[in-house]
């Protein structure tokens, strides 16, 4: 199972992403604090790995990074409890959400989809797969972000509002959950401005890191 997971770019069928899991990340954008999960998607076209250039899209002014853990599926999931819900869970890796930040607030504005700011070529930078044994608990490992060598994110994972078993159950009470499917469960606050050229080095502490160039 560990070594067709470690594959997930290509087994995957979806990238499903929580919006707003960190109640700090909330604030600094000026969105409420959400009450229940809040899910959209990452197309698989959006996902890089570190020999590849994060891009800039066209048109875009305002791009930001969300560093974020990220859950690696192992079995069909679909109506799955809380209390089974680890249980399909393969492994983890780490990974940016590059946002069109700009696109985002104009589709918000005009009651439109996000797809454009959240799905463009490279707007998913991950890094190697790690075996979930290799990380016991995953609401208790620190994610973090530097730009330049500056630091613009670092929380653990227990400041989440609505943990990895919560995520799980809920989403697949209407979406089912395949092999190699990634669950991207938030990001804390720290984002901020991306521009060509910047380096961003990112992780989980004493796991895993990933480097990618901005082009």
């Amino acid at each position: 199972m560990t070594s067709n997971l470690s594959n997930f770019r290509n087994i995957g069928t979806k990238i499903v992403c929580v919006g707003r899991n960190y109640i700090d990340h909330a604030k600094e954008l000026g969105n409420a604090v959400p009450k229940q999960p809040m899910i959209f998607l990452k197309s698989l076209n959006s996902y890089v790995s570190e020999e590849e250039h994060i891009v800039i899209p066209p048109g875009c002014q305002e791009l930001h990074q969300e560093v974020e853990l990220g859950v690696v599926i192992a079995k069909t999931a679909k109506n799955v409890s809380a209390k089974a819900a680890m249980d399909y869970v393969g492994g983890y890796v780490c990974a940016l959400d590059m946002t069109a930040r700009d696109f985002q607030n104009e589709a918000k504005k005009a009651g439109a989809p996000w797809f454009l700011a959240k799905s463009f070529d490279t707007s998913c930078p991950v890094s190697k797969f790690v075996e979930k044994s290799k990380i016991p608990d995953p609401h208790n490992v620190e994610l973090y972000c530097l730009i330049n060598e500056q630091e613009k994110q670092r929380c653990l994972t227990n400041k989440m509002i609505f943990d990895i078993p919560t995520l799980i159950a809920y989403v697949t009470q209407f979406a089912t959950l395949q092999p190699g499917d990634v669950l991207l469960t938030g990001t804390p606050a720290g984002v901020c401005k991306c521009e060509s050229g910047d380096k961003i080095r990112f992780g989980l502490k004493d796991i895993v890191e990933a480097t990618f160039v901005v082009k």
